[in-house]
């Protein structure tokens, strides 16, 4: 199997050259033009990477989910919900890192096969980053009315949520 991975990419780069051989393309001007491309899109994208970075760490550092998160726990401790997998939860359509981060303290703090470990690894399977999905594309092509899109993409992420919910207390709950 370690031999097959490291031939697969070598061969397709050289079907691709040969492929644009046969069919008459200049391979190497294409490949330029490419790249040129691919760092003009790198560019435009990272002040819109920055921004967001930005504001989700504004967000963990002012400890305002922590405060909620105190304030919501009896209702949760009654519907016997985890209350360490929340930050999780909120975070995840916001930012993809930090929702993997705090997977991580889930991991290291419950394990990967307890119930909350399970609930995380749905919840990071049921939902996207869709704020930060809508601040990247469509701030990368300078779009302003998003119209529908981040109350849709919202709704997506709390039925994922609660589908994360529903699956893991079925299956493992």
């Amino acid at each position: 199997m370690n031999l097959i991975s490291k031939i697969v990419i070598p061969l397709f780069v050289l079907f691709i050259i040969l492929y644009g051989v046969k069919k008459r393309v200049n391979v190497y001007d294409s490949f330029l033009e490419g790249a040129k491309e691919g760092l003009i899109m790198v560019f435009h994208i990272t002040p819109t990477i920055m921004a967001m970075v930005f504001a989700v760490n504004i967000f963990l550092d002012s400890k305002f989910l922590d405060g909620m998160l105190g304030f919501l726990k009896p209702l949760f401790d009654l519907a016997n919900i985890p209350i360490d997998i929340l930050p999780m939860a909120l975070l995840r359509p916001i930012s993809g890192t930090a929702s993997l981060a705090i997977m991580n303290d889930i991991f290291a703090s419950f394990g990967p096969d307890s119930f909350i470990g399970r609930l995380a690894s749905t919840l990071q399977g049921c939902t996207d980053t869709t704020i930060y999905v809508l601040a990247l594309y469509f701030g990368s092509i300078k779009v302003t009315k998003t119209r529908y899109s981040l109350p849709v993409g919202l709704f997506a992420d709390l039925m994922g949520i609660i589908a994360a919910f529903i699956i893991t207390f079925i299956f493992f709950g």
